[in-house]
């Protein structure tokens, strides 16, 4: 009998989720967090050894869903969490979540280093990705047709510039998914004739387009972002079920830090505080 309730318990152990487990905080979502989510938790292992932060990639609507359904301690987002998923949290906790800002960042959008145009307004981006522009010409540019790149559409990327710059319209049908902000860097570096987006903190070996408003075009700098002077700065979140206790408020307090927030910068985003 003793056996066979220890192999249960063990059992039991075992089906439960990681962050179920003391001494472990699970960290899933957003792609354009990954990498400072693996810096917050490599810096915050350094001070609490005992503490083992798993931090993993797949979207900011995948990591809102292994909030649901209870396979992640803090999903990490780009975009606010939806109602829709705000009801699937209060059927089955009976909470409709925690959020905290624990960053900025600004969307840029990427054209090839070989691209003459500089700068573009919200209309003309809209009308890219929405398939009604399809060649530069139409925006300043060469005559030579826009290869346009996306990300896939759990991405919390993706449902903001749906949001804020498409007006809730689709994306064109000719638009390519790529799985991170990364491999839409990558692409754009090497297709002159093409058009990407993603954090700013991506931006690498590409150029960033300027935001056309009136007669002003706005950089995503580092200001212009944090003071949301940028058109399309946003905060990034982690989201939990309830207030965060133990080992998770323990690496979210450090992430909410000087220290914590020292590292958002030197990732590329910008300070929450």
């Amino acid at each position: 009998m003793k056996t066979f309730i220890g192999s249960l318990i063990a059992g039991l152990l075992l089906a439960l989720p990681l962050s179920a487990h003391a001494g472990n905080v699970t960290v899933k979502g957003s792609d354009t967090m990954v990498i400072l989510g693996q810096r917050w938790a490599e810096e915050f292992m350094k001070k609490t050894p005992a503490t083992k932060v798993q931090v993993t990639g797949g979207g900011s609507g995948v990591g809102l869903a292994a909030l649901q359904n209870g396979t992640t301690e803090i999903a990490m987002s780009s975009r606010e969490i939806k109602d829709a998923e705000k009801q699937k949290l209060r059927a089955r906790y009976n909470t409709t979540g925690q959020e905290i800002p624990v960053a900025k960042d600004g969307v840029t959008f990427y054209v090839n280093e070989g691209n003459p145009v500089t700068a573009l307004t919200v209309e003309q981006l809209r009308g890219i990705y929405v398939g009604d522009v399809t060649n530069w010409k139409q925006v300043g540019g060469p005559d030579a047709p826009i290869i346009i790149y996306s990300r896939e559409n759990s991405s919390g990327t993706y449902v903001f510039v749906k949001d804020h710059v498409l007006d809730g319209e689709d994306y064109a049908a000719a638009a390519q998914t790529l799985p991170g902000t990364a491999a839409v860097v990558n692409a754009v570096s090497k297709e002159k004739n093409s058009i990407g987006y993603g954090g700013s903190a991506y931006a690498k070996g590409i150029k960033e387009l300027k935001i056309k408003k009136g007669n002003e075009e706005i950089s995503p700098s580092a200001e212009n972002i944090k003071t949301g002077k940028y058109p399309l700065s946003r905060d990034l979140y982690f989201y939990l079920r309830n207030k965060p206790a133990g080992d998770a408020k323990a690496f979210i307090d450090f992430a909410l830090s000087p220290e914590g927030q020292a590292v958002v910068t030197k990732v590329g985003y910008f300070p929450v505080k």
